[in-house]
């Protein structure tokens, strides 16, 4: 294999430990905290999950190690879309299971939870791991979004393990995997399989967290990633004076990616999807808020600028949310094949117009044809408009540009406005992790078995006080049906880990809030550059804009 100088130096990179877990494992004990409760609908939580709920946070600390001495034999699995630091976590859990019985096993077992199910697995040696330590990418063993959720699915994967000798799994994913991971972790206590289950928070979006996960691995790296690239195109703008770039971030549930890339990069404008919820903004206010930015801007002789947009924006519009359950409504069943059938788009706008309530085709008659266009593209296998294929980037640049039309007519604007449009979502999901992301996540593994070896199952690993040095971080583990709520889905109430959105009054966006009037008008752009592996620790290891402002 031809290696990059970079890959080589990688490969040897020493992750740092939180204190408690350095000098060995027969020095780790455990040091338990109170008994926990779910988030909200404790007694429907606690009825599903009467063999793992409530039980209590520990942390790990100095101290004779009391666990069990016993071969483990363990399994892992990646699931859901990539995170940098996936293969960490699998080198941390790896080199714990080693140091503490080499006799010890690691199963990886292919492609996400069909891994677990197919029985589709690969055994890992010293040379397997060292090839991808410190690297991004979930290509050690692939990942999958299958969903371990039936009664028939847990039965197999206890076949497996038993047939494989597992005596647990662990599941790096985001909070409906590790929901996932808390309905096999009950399954296999229920049933007496010896079988622990332990989640590992992963999701780039951010928003798998709460006051015990921190942060969520992957996100680090992808915001800088993006905010490097983001910087780029601010340098290029202030360069060229000619454009406005419209750059759509990840983030479909949450804005927590485009909020620390504003924080990192300060662009002209930025979009919030929960801010635009809450103040049940509509299609055309949120145009007239950018179109304000670029007409003050354009008063001041600056035609250029930068506006970042979360992806998931468009289902935080009240009015485009309503749109979209009509739509939905209207292709249900055999009715997609009839509108599919109509042989012009004049054709099928007739169809959408007499289907659609007069306020919902008020909505989608100011889209710009392309955009009306991809709202009927393929359904996703519930029937429902994909959202995310929405290019909401250019839906608003192309409305800003009517808007601005508008307003040249009226004799209020005399600039000039050209777009270029952006998505930053792949390159960000497989980079080489941080400094902080290849450190946290080999912690969160190697904290993973140690919350085997001490027996707990149902348990997610947690490392905390992240904003610290690594020597200050504190490790342990938290039951994850702490942070579980009710919620509906597909018509059901099912036990879910509660999503976390941008707090409206968290430090973060009141930072962003307090800057951002200034930021559409002058230019105030912040260039982070590339991620530095070497060099001042300063530089090397800092965190992300949005925990060093929660955090302190």
């Amino acid at each position: 294999m031809n290696l990059s100088p970079l890959q080589k130096a990688r490969y040897e990179y020493s992750p740092k430990l939180p204190g408690m877990l350095r000098g060995g494992i027969a020095e780790i004990c455990v040091k338990e905290g109170a008994q926990t409760a779910s988030v909200a609908d404790q007694d429907k939580i606690k009825a599903l999950f009467p063999n793992t709920y409530g039980k209590k946070e520990i942390t790990f600390v100095k101290g004779q190690n009391t666990a069990e001495a016993k071969k483990q034999v363990v399994g892992v699995i990646l699931s859901g879309g990539q995170a940098p630091g996936g293969h960490n976590v699998i080198t941390g859990l790896y080199d714990a299971l080693k140091a503490a019985n080499k006799d010890n096993v690691l199963y990886g077992f292919k492609g996400g939870p069909d891994g677990l199910l197919k029985d589709d697995y690969v055994v890992f040696d010293d040379a397997f791991i060292d090839a991808y330590r410190n690297t991004g990418g979930f290509d050690i063993i692939g990942s999958g979004r299958t969903k371990l959720e039936t009664k028939e699915q847990f039965a197999v994967v206890a076949e497996n393990a038993k047939k494989n000798g597992l005596t647990a799994i662990v599941i790096i994913g985001g909070d409906d995997s590790n929901t996932n991971a808390a309905t096999l972790a009950e399954y296999m206590a229920a049933n007496n399989t010896g079988v622990q289950v332990i989640g590992c928070p992963k999701t780039i979006d951010g928003d798998l967290k709460n006051e015990d996960i921190e942060a969520s691995f992957g996100f680090d790296t992808a915001t800088k990633t993006y905010s490097e690239l983001i910087g780029n195109i601010e340098r290029d703008a202030n360069s060229a004076k000619k454009y406005w770039h419209f750059v759509k971030v990840m983030g479909r549930s949450a804005s927590h990616v485009a909020l620390e890339c504003a924080l990192e990069t300060q662009p002209n404008i930025c979009l919030i999807g929960e801010e635009v919820a809450a103040k049940k903004m509509s299609l055309a206010q949120i145009t007239n808020y950018i179109a304000d930015s670029v007409e003050k801007r354009a008063a001041n002789g600056d035609n250029f600028g930068v506006a970042i947009i979360p992806e998931g924006i468009v289902e935080f519009v009240p009015e485009f949310s309503k749109l979209i359950a009509e739509i939905n409504e209207l292709l249900a069943g055999s009715k997609t094949d009839e509108f599919n059938a109509l042989p012009s788009w004049d054709a099928k706008y007739n169809f959408i117009k007499a289907g659609l309530t007069a306020e919902s085709f008020g909505v989608f008659d100011i889209l710009p044809q392309g955009i009306q266009q991809q709202l009927f593209l393929e359904r996703d296998p519930h029937g429902n408009v994909q959202v995310s294929l929405i290019e909401s980037e250019k839906l608003f640049s192309e409305m800003v540009k009517e808007e601005l039309a508008k307003r040249k007519a009226a004799g209020t604007y005399k600039g000039k406005f050209g777009a270029q449009h952006h998505f930053f979502g792949y390159e960000g999901r497989c980079a080489f992790p941080s400094n902080f992301d290849a450190d946290y996540c080999y912690s969160l593994g190697y904290n993973a078995f140690m919350l085997i070896s001490y027996g707990y199952t149902g348990y997610l690993s947690k490392v905390s006080n992240i904003s610290k040095p690594a020597d200050e971080w504190v490790a342990g583990g938290m039951p994850i049906t702490k942070m579980m709520n009710m919620e509906r889905r597909n018509g059901e109430d099912k036990p879910v880990i509660r999503k976390a959105l941008v707090e409206l009054d968290g430090k973060p966006f009141k930072f962003f809030e307090a800057n951002r009037d200034k930021w559409a008008v002058e230019t105030c752009f912040t260039y982070p550059g590339a991620i530095q592996y070497y060099g001042p620790t300063e530089v090397c290891d800092i965190t992300t804009k949005t925990l060093a402002l929660e955090q302190n």
